[in-house]
């Protein structure tokens, strides 16, 4: 995969958009890639700009933050939202296998809050996102985020794209779909075997959030509002449903937004006009979360 996998170096200036490496910890090769705006793009948002920490896909085994569709997309989504945005550098399994990507998630939340100056940012309003299984470690990270007490950080939105989940049992959208492009039951049999702890099956909590496994702490837990996004040529789509229904069955604020014609990472091709309503979603679901989880 590494051959495919082409990379952006950082420093470059795209759509009015300038991107640097921050080291975290070198031990691990902990890292995120950030992306700032242009003067022009803060000054039309009439104050700071809000904080998305972004995790990437790549079914806990490949890509990074510097890897080109997804610097393309970081920096499209902190030109167009507009938002400073933090992509991590999170560790690959197989060699590391979780709960190690939600631990350097969390470490990389402590760490801009504690590192964090005042500027052009506004930190109560942050938000946590990743797509594919970078959705899954969002709604992990965020999960454990929810009982850290940060100084500056606020976590107000939870934007969850196409988030790979899963279990045991063969869902409709899997089989019906076990063709589709990306992603299929084969390929994420094989990611859950190489992520999660050796001998567990995919009803470990990590897979499958709401199953039998699961411990019923999320009514207990602070979690933002959510927007979850779903492709109708997905084969996680019933998975993610399930996902949603989850957090509102936790009295949690939530709204699921979902493209009929659209495949998974249909994000990542600008080409096609889901992937710019998605962009346009985001937008107003960071300028009001609640809001947005709230209207019809």
């Amino acid at each position: 995969m590494s051959w495919f996998d082409r990379k952006s170096r950082p420093g470059r200036r795209s759509n009015g958009v300038s991107s640097t490496d921050v080291t975290v910890d070198p031990g691990r090769d902990l890292w995120f890639r950030l992306y700032t705006p242009s003067t022009t793009a803060t000054a039309a948002a009439a104050g700071p700009l809000p904080l998305i920490f972004f995790f990437h896909g790549g079914g806990f085994a490949f890509m990074a933050p510097d890897s080109t569709p997804y610097d393309d997309l970081c920096r499209r989504l902190a030109a167009e939202v507009p938002a400073v945005v933090i992509s991590v550098n999170y560790r690959l399994a197989p060699e590391h296998r979780c709960p190690c990507q939600y631990e350097d998630g969390v470490d990389v939340l402590k760490f801009v809050d504690e590192n964090l100056k005042a500027g052009t940012v506004e930190p109560k309003r942050s938000f946590v996102a990743g797509d594919s299984a970078g959705g899954n470690i969002a709604h992990h990270v965020t999960m454990r985020a929810g009982a850290h007490k940060f100084s500056t950080l606020e976590l107000i939105g939870h934007i969850s794209i196409q988030p790979l989940f899963g279990g045991e049992e063969r869902t409709a959208s899997e089989l019906e779909l076990a063709d589709a492009p990306f992603s299929t039951w084969k390929r994420t049999d094989v990611t859950w075997k190489l992520f999660t702890p050796v001998g567990s099956d995919r009803d470990h909590v990590a897979v499958n959030v709401f199953g039998p496994n699961c411990e019923d702490i999320m009514s207990r837990v602070k979690f933002p509002a959510t927007v979850l996004f779903v492709g109708g040529y997905d084969p996680l789509k019933d998975w993610q449903r399930r996902y949603y229904q989850g957090l509102k069955n936790a009295g949690k604020e939530a709204k699921l937004v979902e493209y009929e014609n659209a495949i998974h990472t249909f994000y990542s091709y600008p080409e096609m006009p889901e992937s710019g309503r998605f962009v346009e979603t985001v937008r107003d679901f960071v300028r009001d979360p609640i809001g947005f989880c709230s209207s019809g």
